[in-house]
């Protein structure tokens, strides 16, 4: 029996195995994304969690800035456009995406564009649009195509499903086919796929709270257990304890029915083989903490806290600790950040590209082709260089900012200490607020030689004494 038992288990490590060797099939990422997906709706720790995650990460928002000045413009424009915003800038669709990784563990985005004019409008398409990615034949890693299957609706309201291919956003061979198969490429509407927790030769991410799901399901099942045995301890109360015949047993059920409408401090009838007495709690455990260890496990999956995830300092933790992020939280957050610090700066420099491939771009360049890849280079590249910066997370007092920054003054530029200054305070639109400390040339203007200079002038202008 010892040596069967041995060799089930030894099946069973096989298949976890084997299972770990290949991904998740379409049918079971699907799955995985849905459920998910109503955890994220109806289950308070997954809910709580991933929304304390997008907080993390976007709760003080995020500033981009280029160093050329016509290149920052095009930045700004684009980033200010409210369909980008409602996509890909703005606060909810931040937010939003962030949700998004944390379900499905993948965010795709169509980049639908203008030839002529080089202009972007950024689109989500639902994860289980794509069904297939299409890779170099030599290259396993290296993606060509998304394949997208999608339902139509024509004029009269009837639906009916649609294939198309679309490149990756990088993705720009020197013949350029416009179907592949029987389908359609639309070359002006590539993807740039953002994916999260994917194992080594995976195509596609899987969610955060994929890992929790079976402890916020234990969690929520102990807890209405828990709620069972408190409802049943509640109703039954007091217990009749004597001897006795049907009479007896009758008068003692009249005596019980009196105590359920009895006032505090009432008295009832009882002969020598009658009592009442109360049901002892002794032993029963009625303590929900107990599940503690479960919310642990869901918060350990999500990379937070149990003292944040719980809500609850005074239950589960000191309150200081509550309200401080730990080193391993604060660098997982740090990590995310720096995936979509990425996927911005990615997707800007497609649309710096397209501004300068576009025949009425605005913005003017040159194109050097390498292999697959279509480079673009500005007369200045450093024009292109991109600073995208997250507000510290870490809870730091600013007057300790501000001290720390006045003794970098001198030793960092201008406009950078004026930026860091900004963002240490906490002004809102410090991006808008660097152009106005800089002149057409991306110069930085002392805002106090600024003012002394005004002050001469009306002076010479009469205007002053």
């Amino acid at each position: 029996m010892a040596q069967l038992a041995l060799a089930r288990e030894d099946v069973g490590w096989e298949r976890i195995l084997q299972d770990g060797q290949r991904e998740l099939t379409p049918e079971a990422r699907r799955r995985n994304a849905e459920l998910c997906r109503v955890f994220a709706i109806a289950n308070p720790l997954i809910k709580r969690g991933l929304e304390l995650r997008a907080a993390y990460v976007f709760g003080q928002g995020v500033g981009t800035t280029a160093t050329g000045e016509s290149v920052n413009e095009l930045v700004q424009a684009w980033l200010d456009d409210p369909e980008v915003r409602e996509v890909f800038a703005g606060s909810q669709a931040q937010a939003r995406n962030e949700l998004a990784l944390g379900t499905d563990g993948n965010v795709f985005f169509a980049l639908f564009t203008n030839p002529l004019t080089g202009r972007v409008k950024p689109r989500v398409l639902p994860f289980e649009e794509i069904q297939e990615q299409i890779t170099d034949p030599e290259d396993s890693l290296s993606v060509r195509y998304y394949k997208r299957v999608w339902n139509r609706r024509d004029a009269s309201g009837n639906e009916h499903e649609v294939t198309t291919y679309h490149p990756r956003y990088d993705y720009r061979p020197l013949i350029r086919s416009k179907r592949f198969g029987e389908h359609d490429i639309i070359w002006d509407a590539p993807i740039y796929h953002v994916k999260v927790n994917a194992l080594t030769g995976w195509q596609y991410g899987i969610g955060d709270a994929y890992s929790a799901l079976p402890w916020a399901r234990g969690y929520k099942e102990f807890l209405e257990a828990w709620a069972i045995m408190m409802n049943a301890l509640s109703k039954i109360v007091w217990q009749r304890v004597g001897k006795g015949g049907k009479r007896t047993a009758a008068q003692g059920r009249r005596e019980l029915e009196k105590v359920a409408g009895m006032m505090p401090g009432g008295s009832v009838n009882a002969t020598d083989d009658t009592k009442l007495e109360a049901i002892p709690k002794t032993g029963a455990t009625i303590d929900s903490n107990s599940a503690k260890p479960l919310a642990a496990m869901v918060a350990t999956a999500l990379g937070i806290p149990v003292t944040m995830l719980l809500a609850d300092p005074g239950q589960t933790g000191a309150r200081a600790v509550a309200e401080t992020l730990d080193k391993p939280t604060e660098l997982t957050m740090l990590t995310r950040q720096d995936v979509w610090r990425e996927t911005r700066r990615q997707i800007l420099g497609y649309i710096i590209d397209q501004a300068i491939i576009a025949p009425r771009g605005p913005l003017r360049g040159t194109t050097v082709r390498d292999g697959d890849r279509l480079l673009t280079q500005l007369p200045n590249e450093d024009d292109r260089t991109l600073t995208i910066v997250f507000p510290d997370i870490s809870k730091i007092d600013p007057k300790t900012m501000m001290d720390a920054l006045e003794k970098a003054d001198g030793h960092v530029p201008p406009l950078l200490l004026a930026e860091l200054i900004m963002r240490a305070l906490g002004v809102s639109d410090v991006d808008e607020w660097l152009e106005e400390l800089t002149d057409e040339e991306g110069n930085f203007l002392d805002p106090l030689v600024a003012a002394g200079q005004a002050a001469a002038d009306a002076f010479r202008d009469g205007q002053g004494e």
